[in-house]
């Protein structure tokens, strides 16, 4: 019998597996989903073994054998094995990357996958306080030293704040001024035996109909109102699942929802719980991911790339804020985090929860097809009331800094009553752009199309898109001017103006600027719990799941920037957004007010959200969507292009659509390409090509075709081209 060809997915731009003979030594049989280390042109690399195969394209003699093979035993399992090889024939992606994309960090890395624990160096508790001066002949150890104040560092950590830091370490541990510990990376916290609170009768029907779903694949979408308690059905499903010994996967689409979904589940559950997000240091991650693929974690909670860990003892996926964008990855391998936890759930035949206070409309269309069951959650939880949403029209008012007459006064009358006031405005720095008053000159980016955004206290002009930062102009750059003045309205700029008209009242702002420090996201959550701030300003980190009780005022400063756009999805994010900040008012025994800003009160589909609700304006939208054959009605693939030479990426383009109009059948559309809504950014040019099909066969038939003709355009290596099959942003 011939020894058998190692077919191996190596991360690559290459749209194919790797032939490989075994190694010369192999400690275990060659089995699926086993890692090996590989010679790969000049270099070395770690793949994963997806196929063994009896022949090869190429002669037997010209096959490089593997170097070594890295696991024993296979490192992903058969489920998730398959999971990953649909991932790349749906997304039409290169197979090492989507593989690539399943692993942590340093398991791409020839390394082993146990994990024992991470050292943690800090200062000795007999010496803790020692003044730094001691240390005055060793500089480095006197960085250490200082670092150390701040408590136990791990060695990932001191990598990034200190190089060379490993030798001075070691005299400091000889010297007895340091200690190292081994800790586990997953730690059962002590249950605080939370009491489940009473159901309401929606509630219960809904966890009953949840303990009712039969063997097999079933999705249910859970629509409930902000404040409805959905988190309560989530856990009382959780409880039920790991009764019969199985696990549960969470998905949440922001880091910031993490340490409180964390915190109320070690109230209740005593079992070990993983968290898997950008925010852990590559140790954490793998040594979580490990635990949660050996069994030990019973559940995980993570951000969309949690979709692919192992969980041998799968028993049900929660998909929370379902509806929410950042469930799509936008660059590399472009997958849905939602989409792929219905299809995981299907292909091991359990079911998946998505949970939405604003459903999207694919998943409300999926429930009016039959393909989902719907389970509605009509009322707030406890007895709270919803809000009532209030239309402030900004026609000929006089406005500050943002602020109308009627919101300010709203916002001194909460005030006086004891209640804290959120206001919600999507857009961080002092100004979105600063302007010559002299000669109209604007801070414009010299890499993007798009101006740069004024930092009034950092004294900077920084692009949300590239990050091209730089010092503030102590003049006008066209005409010597000194009146620069700041243009519109940021974060930054509201926080300031809060400061001077609320003055003895906390402001605090949240937003991507204030938050970038680990841990300071938890530390401004503790203090708006506390009282200590009462008036918050922040973007959409503000709007997701998070419970203030004592919010009795929610101002939406701009409601007008989803009614105007390109995107056919930014009425329906406007609507979602609205709601979801407006449910953060009123959710305890106060009753609370929502008050919106625009400038645009007669816009149909906002009158239809505030006069009568997300539902109403929801069945108007897929009405429109039907009429305009868009998504849900309709399947999209965007092919983006760009380069430095500016006429590049339509040239390329024009080719791809050429091709594609040569092999596409009925019902596929080929529309553009067009230069993209942005059309340079970063010091490229930009373009895009939407593929449109009514039938999702048809389309992805097309792609399959296109795609190796593609790849052998001239021009496509000379362009920076992906392929979005699904997108959510058209820009």
């Amino acid at each position: 019998m011939p020894t058998p060809i190692l077919r191996i997915a190596i991360p690559s731009p290459l749209r194919r597996l790797f032939d490989y003979l075994p190694p010369a030594e192999m400690p275990g049989a060659a089995q699926v989903g086993q890692r090996y280390l590989l010679p790969f042109g000049r270099t070395r690399c770690v793949g994963i073994l997806v196929e063994l195969a009896d022949s090869s394209e190429l002669p037997r003699e010209k096959l490089r054998p593997a170097l070594r093979q890295i696991d024993q035993t296979p490192l992903l399992d058969s489920e998730l094995m398959g999971l990953l090889g649909w991932c790349a024939e749906y997304y039409h992606h290169p197979p090492g990357e989507v593989f690539a994309a399943a692993t942590p960090v340093l398991l791409r890395q020839d390394r082993s996958a146990e994990v024992v624990g991470i050292l943690r160096w800090s200062q000795h508790p007999e010496r803790v306080g020692m003044d730094v001066g001691e240390l005055r002949r060793a500089p480095k150890q006197q960085q250490l030293w200082t670092l150390l104040q701040q408590g136990p560092l791990d060695a990932e950590q001191l990598n990034r704040l200190m190089e060379g830091w490993r030798g001075p370490m070691k005299r400091m541990q000889e010297q007895g001024l340091v200690h190292c510990e081994e800790q586990p990376c997953l730690v059962v916290a002590e249950r605080q035996a939370d009491r489940a609170p009473s159901l309401n009768p929606a509630q219960q029907v809904a966890v009953d109909a949840l303990h009712g779903v039969e063997e097999g694949f079933s999705a249910l979408l859970l629509e409930g109102v902000t404040g409805s308690g959905k988190t309560e059905v989530y856990l009382h499903a959780i409880e039920h699942i790991l009764a019969q010994g199985r696990q549960v996967l969470v998905l949440v689409p922001e880091i910031g929802l993490t340490p409180q979904l964390h915190q109320r589940f070690t109230r209740r559950f005593d079992c070990p719980i993983a968290l898997l997000h950008s925010g852990l240091n590559d140790s954490e991650r793998l040594c979580a991911w490990t635990m949660a693929r050996d069994g030990q974690a019973g559940i995980v909670i993570g951000t969309r790339s949690a979709i692919f860990t192992p969980l041998p003892r799968l028993g049900l996926i929660i998909v929370d804020e379902e509806h929410d964008a950042s469930l799509k990855q936008q660059d590399g391998f472009r997958y849905s985090g939602r989409d792929l936890a219905v299809v995981r759930a299907q292909r091991q035949g359990l079911p998946v929860l998505l949970g939405s206070a604003t459903p999207s409309l694919e998943s409300l269309a999926n429930v009016r097809a039959g393909r989902y069951r719907l389970l509605h959650l009509p009322e707030r939880a406890g007895g709270a009331s919803a809000p009532p949403l209030r239309l402030l029209d900004m026609r000929g008012q006089k406005v500050e800094d943002g602020l109308s007459p009627a919101l300010r006064n709203a916002m001194r009358h909460h005030l006086h009553q004891g209640g804290q006031v959120l206001l919600f405005l999507n857009r961080r720095g002092f100004a979105p752009t600063l302007l010559c008053h002299e000669c109209g000159w604007v801070s414009q980016c010299r890499r993007c199309d798009a101006h740069l955004t004024y930092y009034a206290r950092a004294g900077l002009l920084r692009c949300h898109h590239c990050g091209n930062e730089q010092r503030v102009p102590a003049q006008c750059p066209d005409c010597g001017s000194l009146d620069l003045r700041p243009l519109g309205q940021g974060t930054e700029r509201i926080e300031q103006a809060l400061q001077e008209q609320f003055g003895g009242v906390g402001v605090l702002r949240i937003d991507r600027d204030t938050t970038r420090r680990k841990g300071a996201m938890d530390g401004m959550l503790e203090s708006i719990h506390s009282g200590s701030h009462r008036i918050l300003i922040g973007t959409q980190m503000l709007a997701k799941g998070h419970h203030f009780p004592d919010v009795t005022l929610v101002g939406i400063l701009d409601a007008d920037q989803g009614l105007f756009s390109q995107d056919f999805r930014a009425s329906e994010r406007m609507a979602q957004l609205i709601v979801q900040v407006a449910g953060r008012a009123g959710r305890a025994e106060r009753p609370g007010e929502v008050l919106i800003q625009t400038h645009a009160p007669e816009h149909p589909l906002l009158r239809l959200l505030v006069e009568q609700d997300y539902r109403a304006f929801a069945e108007a939208a897929l009405a429109e969507r039907r009429e305009a054959l868009m998504p849900p009605y309709s399947h999209l693939a965007l092919i983006r292009a760009e380069a430095v030479a500016p006429n590049m990426p339509m040239d390329f383009l024009r080719e791809v659509a050429e091709l594609a109009r040569g092999l596409a059948s009925g019902g596929v559309y080929i529309l553009g390409p067009i230069p993209a809504p942005m059309e340079r950014r970063a010091g490229r040019t930009r373009a895009q090509l939407l593929l449109q099909g009514e039938n999702r066969q048809a389309l992805h038939r097309l792609l399959r075709a296109l795609l190796p003709p593609l790849e052998a355009l001239k021009l496509a290596r000379k362009c920076r081209w992906s392929l979005d099959v699904d997108p959510v942003e058209l820009y």
